[in-house]
């Protein structure tokens, strides 16, 4: 081989030897940063910003025809406060038959007991007339059994009176049922009925419903980490999506005793294969409104007696 050929062979064996050294201590170092980065954290996981119950789905109890709607997304409700009525026609004229029935039973009672009082009083005469010999037994005896048949007659009245009105009471029962109150104070956040449309139970929310409470994480915490994490524990809140959320310092309220598949990896192979439990953390403050639920965040529990500082809220 010439000299000419050679001399290249050789600087580019002598350049691809140093591309090689120089690769191998980059990836050294890249690997060297990582395990510094984790080891100023004895745990890491993924969660998502929630609500103690998570979020209300409000159903019609009954079936019905959606007559009027009394509140749009976006608006603020109070605990009591209709939200949306079924046609309540069939549910009234229950009522009002139900009603109807009370004050009969009731007006028959009232009837009986001014009827039993005067057959009462006569039977009493009567008696002390016979006794007195001024009058026959038998027209006594006859009175006082009047006045227990009548008796009688009054107590199945006030048993039906009874009847009536509980009734009427399952009528009011009904006609409420055609009504849909919010439970709790909170916004609502999905509408997803109109006027006219036919609602029942199996046909889905027809609100959901924001309750005001306080922000929760709920972390997914890998197995691995599962002992380094206890309740109390103090830890960094950090965005996960993108959104710009600074940081946010929260501590442990719980930790589940449930392992399950994780629901927060995207990844369907490594969701398959990974152990987790729910850890449950209340933020220190509150959060800024620009805070979701659902947002996905990242929780990092750093070593105790660290001190963690939440970056100020933009």
């Amino acid at each position: 081989m010439s000299s000419r050929l050679f001399r290249p062979l050789i600087v580019l064996a002598v350049a691809s030897f140093a591309l090689a050294g120089c690769s191998r201590d980059d990836s050294a170092s890249h690997k060297a940063a990582a395990q510094a980065a984790t080891a100023q954290y004895v745990a890491v996981a993924r969660g998502r910003i929630d609500i103690e119950g998570g979020l209300l789905k409000l159903s019609f109890a009954r079936d019905g025809v959606v007559a009027d709607i009394k509140v749009h997304e976006g608006d603020h409700v109070r605990k009591g406060q209709l939200l949306s009525a079924l046609d309540t026609e069939p549910a009234r004229l229950a009522v009002t038959s139900a009603e109807a029935e009370q004050k009969q039973a009731e007006a028959q009672a009232k009837l009986l007991e001014s009827r039993i009082k005067a057959a009462t009083q006569r039977a009493e005469r009567l008696t002390a007339a016979a006794a007195a010999g001024a009058g026959d037994s038998q027209s006594a005896d006859d009175a006082r059994e009047n006045a227990q048949q009548l008796q009688g007659e009054l107590d199945n009245a006030k048993a039906s009176a009874a009847m009536a009105a509980q009734k009427l009471a399952g009528a009011k029962y009904e006609l409420s049922q055609r009504s849909l109150l919010a439970p709790v104070d909170g916004q609502v956040v999905q509408r997803q009925i109109q006027p006219g449309a036919l609602a029942s139970p199996q046909s889905g929310p027809a609100f959901v419903l924001l309750p005001d409470q306080p922000r929760i994480v709920r972390a997914e915490l890998n197995e691995s980490f599962v002992r380094a994490v206890t309740p109390g524990m103090q830890a960094e809140v950090a965005d996960d999506s993108g959104s710009g959320m600074p940081n946010l310092t929260a501590h442990v309220l719980r930790i589940g005793t449930v392992f399950g598949a994780s629901t927060l990896e995207d990844d369907p192979l490594v969701r398959a294969n990974t152990r987790t439990v729910e850890c449950v953390l209340s933020f220190d403050q509150p959060p800024p409104a620009s805070v979701r639920i659902g947002q996905r965040v990242l929780v990092r529990f750093p070593p105790a007696g660290t001190d963690t500082k939440a970056a100020p809220a933009q």
